[in-house]
């Protein structure tokens, strides 16, 4: 019997196959599709998002979920979009540019990981932050969470994009 080996990706590759997943589960499905899915994770369901094979042939299973328990406003699904297409942005030009990037670990010595990419987007003249999140040990699966968190506590980092969704930390 095999035993499961764990081989850490560096941020940069992790935040691009993150990306990658998300995007084909949350952007390339019609909107009808998305919706779907978006409802679940907003209930609070956690998602079977995709097995990967990885490099040295092990598969790694990914999940997703969403914490908006921060966001100001009424979340809806048009908000969520707005959010998720300036997160792939940012993190696509994090990846293109070959920026380093930052990964902040969980406080409570747990394996969780947010990485430091923001997306800030403004709804009804209220700002919002969505981040990626990850927890390579839930439940057998790493789980991509999507959180919003309070933006107050960037304010002076924060730069909202001129359309007003979506920006990057200064």
């Amino acid at each position: 019997m095999s035993q499961a080996s764990t081989h850490p990706l560096p941020p940069d590759k992790f935040l691009l196959l993150a990306a990658n997943l998300l995007h084909r589960a949350l952007v390339e499905p019609g909107r009808t599709e998305a919706k779907q899915l978006y409802r679940r994770i907003e209930d609070g369901e956690r998602l079977p998002l995709a097995n990967v094979r990885m490099e040295d042939d092990s598969t790694a299973a990914f999940g997703l979920s969403l914490d908006h328990s921060e966001f100001r406003g009424k979340l809806n699904y048009g908000a969520f979009r707005a959010s998720v297409n300036a997160l792939l942005a940012n993190i696509g030009q994090v990846v293109r540019e070959e920026k380093p990037v930052q990964v902040f670990s969980a406080q409570d010595g747990g394996e969780s990981m947010i990485f430091g990419v923001p997306a800030v987007t403004v709804e009804q003249g209220r700002t919002n932050l969505l981040v990626l999140s990850a927890d390579p040990g839930a439940g057998g699966a790493t789980e991509l969470r999507l959180m919003y968190l309070d933006p107050l506590q960037f304010e002076e980092q924060l730069t909202p994009s001129p359309t007003g969704t979506g920006g990057s930390a200064a």
